[in-house]
């Protein structure tokens, strides 16, 4: 029986050296488990993605052992892939947010283990006009501190340097982020336009770490965004009646929107920022979302936040483009193509309403007009 090959990238920076450290565990249980593999370690940002795409061949998996930003970088390479392998996830990064979200173990050793046992779940992966992001985007109040927290800063204190960059080394960029932007957005149940103090579309249980979902309301492969909205805030009372709800996980629909869709189309005034994963995004005017249903699989524990069905959307397929205008366009165009879908459903069910009025209405009514 032929040996399995895992191509592994290693982010040597990650979470206070961590991924460095635990390397050496990483080959002796891959080695004593009887697999062939190539390592690979990042040098830059992007560095993941690139080597994806150049040194896959003849391997059986991709492993990457990062933070949040590595797997992400690894999934925009796989997804540029005509062959797709499995993916697995050594968490080693400072917040390690998704790893959470889809129960890996956090130390180094225990999740190399898990990828050895072999369970895999497919995973949504979100298209955020023609980049791929893993778990969240995000715009507004302090999403900035995500990108532009140093990787030197993160080694030295963790996850506490997004509180020092924000609030001592970026006090003034921090309260900027934290005025509202007007945005018009569209989505599979209909139209909200509003002045937003913070916006995210994700596939997860938590949002920053401050915005809670419950998790039986949370599937990573059901083809669904998970979409939080905050209406813009009004001075410190306003920001303490927010907090509160925020620790109550009451989503009124007022203050704080929740909702879940396949996707999303946001339109702003002027040019936001967005961060992706942990990293920047960019400052589009206007933004595509879609979900690439069950798109990669990923090895993890079995656990209750897969539903383990294959659910009737469309996979865009990036083999099959040819260029960055042709995703973009495929992006839009399903969009368009799920919007009107909704609306005919609309339009079938008003039909069926009418069909379906009972005889004495319909009476009723002739009986008005001839009088």
């Amino acid at each position: 029986m032929d040996k399995k090959k895992v191509l592994l990238i290693v982010n040597p920076c990650s979470g206070k050296n961590k991924s460095r450290q635990g390397t050496f565990d990483i080959v002796d249980r891959f080695s004593s488990a009887d697999y062939d593999f190539i390592i690979k370690t990042t040098t830059c940002q992007g560095d993941a993605t690139n080597i994806v795409k150049n040194c896959i061949d003849d391997c059986d998996m991709v492993v990457c052992c990062g933070g949040d930003g590595t797997f992400n970088e690894t999934i925009n390479g796989v997804m540029q892939l005509p062959r797709r392998v499995p993916v697995g996830y050594i968490p080693a990064g400072s917040t390690n947010d998704l790893a959470n979200t889809i129960g890996l173990p956090l130390g180094i050793g225990l999740a190399t283990d898990a990828i050895i046992d072999g369970h895999k779940n497919s995973y949504d992966i979100g298209l955020f006009n023609n980049r791929f992001f893993t778990y969240i985007a995000s715009f507004g109040a302090a999403a900035f501190l995500s990108y532009s927290t140093s990787q030197r800063l993160k080694n030295i204190f963790g996850h506490s340097a997004y509180i020092i960059n924000g609030f001592l080394l970026h006090l003034p960029q921090t309260f900027k982020s934290i005025k509202p932007v007007h945005a018009k957005i569209e989505y599979d149940g209909g139209v909200i336009e509003d002045d937003f103090s913070f916006g995210s579309i994700s596939n997860s249980t938590s949002v920053a770490g401050v915005f809670k979902f419950a998790k039986d309301d949370v599937k990573l492969d059901d083809g669904k965004f998970e979409v939080l909205l905050v209406r813009k805030v009004k001075g410190m009372v306003d920001a303490f009646g927010l907090l509160d709800q925020v620790k109550k996980m009451n989503y009124d629909g007022d203050k704080v929107i929740y909702f879940k869709t396949s996707t999303i189309k946001i339109t702003f005034d002027n040019p936001v920022d967005w961060t992706l994963d942990g990293e920047y995004g960019g400052a589009p005017e206007e933004v595509y979302f879609s979900v690439l249903n069950r798109a990669i699989d990923i090895f993890t524990p079995e656990n209750e936040m897969f539903l383990g069905n294959k659910i009737d959307i469309p996979v865009f397929d990036v083999a099959d483009a040819n260029s960055e205008e042709a995703k973009q366009e495929d992006t839009i165009s399903r969009f368009s193509r799920f919007k009107r879908r909704k609306k005919e459903e609309h339009e079938e069910k008003a039909e069926e309403e009418t069909a379906e009025a009972p005889a004495e209405e319909i009476n009723n009514e002739n009986n008005n007009e001839t009088e």
